[in-house]
């Protein structure tokens, strides 16, 4: 048998009053979800443990089976491997944004007008930076999707760096970057500070004139005119999936971060053509690439992650975030629901509301749908429906165990 586990990123939401009281998924129009439902077993999950509000890497760490408390150094590395830069031990990565700055360096958009094209020209230009002072730091940058980009810092000498340091990200327009500080008191902490704030300052210095830059103020557009990193992180130490589970796994996934998870837990990765991350991405691309793998003979386990309902929970945008939510019923549950011997699990791995804008931690709703499953009786997909179903609540860290039982691919404990 194989498994699936299909993670719609920032699915979960709170009742809000234009709906009436409902949430977004309540109100979509799912008929393919709502037959899942019915076909399957439903539940609330908490994908990391209740009350605590996870990240999209550490929800997808705990939903795989790992503690994120002893691997999760940061989201940095993740994303650094996952769009295809080979972090190495000492190395220490960081996400980043492609921001917009005024003449003051105030942010006045964090994602610079969710910049598509033109980015890895950006890149090349930032690439050969060099902090006076730092010479044997080597600075990596690499584009992401949209907006998102990758820093990772190399010492080539005898300087040592440290993770322990805090982000440039402002959160919110119409502040400065944060600077950056050392969150221990050791040298190799305050020197790594020192370079991300040298780093930040002369990105803006380097890109703020790019020819990309200088068009995309000619059309009306935000430049992305200076770099924010955020998430250091170290590079973990992970036990391979497939040795853990005695699988052979696939993640099909659409943001770098994503990727560099199944990166770093030895998943072979699909990269799928017009996968956005956003709401504009090609789900069509994306459910061709999921049957032919989950039908195929290759792997028998598959991660998911399709990205949308959370950037658009992130912007507060309601009728888009139903509208995309409407869109994966249609184009890939729809197509899911023909797929015979395969457990599948369709959930999210954290809430973003449209009245926060930002992850919480209210549990997300979870289907299992698959041979000799047992029906509960629940026929609608949504938080206020799933808590009533036969999987009760579970934590992330729950589901690979149940997973591998149903697909007889777990040992007894105990005589």
């Amino acid at each position: 048998m194989k498994g699936m586990i299909l993670i719609m990123d920032g699915l979960g939401d709170r009742p809000l009053k234009d709906l009436d009281g409902r949430t977004p998924l309540q109100a979509a129009k799912t008929p393919n979800m709502d037959k899942m439902a019915e076909m399957g077993i439903n539940g609330l999950m908490d994908s990391i443990k209740p009350g605590i509000i996870p990240g999209s890497d550490t929800a997808h760490i705990s939903i795989l089976g790992y503690n994120p408390y002893e691997i999760y150094t940061g989201r940095g590395p993740f994303e650094a491997s996952g769009v295809g830069v080979d972090v190495l031990p000492g190395d220490i990565a960081f996400r980043c944004n492609f921001s917009t700055a005024n003449d003051e360096k105030i942010i006045i958009d964090r994602r610079a007008g969710r910049i598509r094209d033109g980015t890895v020209e950006i890149v090349e230009t930032l690439n050969d930076m060099v902090i006076e002072g730092y010479e044997d730091i080597k600075i990596i940058f690499k584009e992401s999707t949209g907006h998102r980009a990758v820093l990772v810092l190399r010492s080539e000498g005898d300087n040592k760096l440290s993770d322990a340091v805090s982000d440039a990200d402002p959160k919110n327009e119409g502040k400065p970057p944060k600077t950056v500080f050392a969150t221990d008191s050791t040298k190799e902490a305050i020197m790594t500070a020192d370079i991300l704030n040298k780093i930040v300052d002369k990105s803006y210095e380097m890109i703020k004139d790019h020819p990309i830059n200088k068009k995309r103020e000619e059309n009306g557009e935000p430049p992305a005119n200076i770099i924010v990193p955020r998430g250091a992180g170290a590079v973990p130490k992970v036990e391979p999936l497939n040795e853990k589970y005695n699988l052979n796994s696939v993640c099909i996934a659409e943001t770098g971060l994503i990727m560099g998870i199944g990166r770093f837990a030895g998943m072979d990765i699909i990269e799928v053509e017009g996968a956005t991350g956003g709401v504009d991405t090609n789900l069509d691309n994306i459910i061709n690439e999921i049957v032919k793998h989950a039908t195929g003979d290759e792997y028998d386990f598959l991660l998911v992650n399709i990205d949308g309902a959370d950037e658009a929970g992130h912007d507060g945008n309601l009728n888009e975030k139903m509208e995309f939510i409407e869109k994966v019923d249609e184009v890939v549950i729809k197509k899911l629901l023909e797929i015979e011997d395969c457990y599948i699990i369709l959930t999210a791995d954290h809430s973003t509301p449209i009245s926060r804008m930002d992850h919480t931690a209210d549990p997300v709703p979870l289907i299992i749908k698959g041979p000799e499953v047992r029906i509960d009786g629940i026929n609608k997909f949504s938080e206020m429906d799933a808590y009533k179903g036969g999987l009760c609540r579970i934590r992330g860290s729950d589901v690979m165990n149940i997973l591998m039982d149903l697909m007889n691919n777990s040992t007894k404990f105990g005589a």
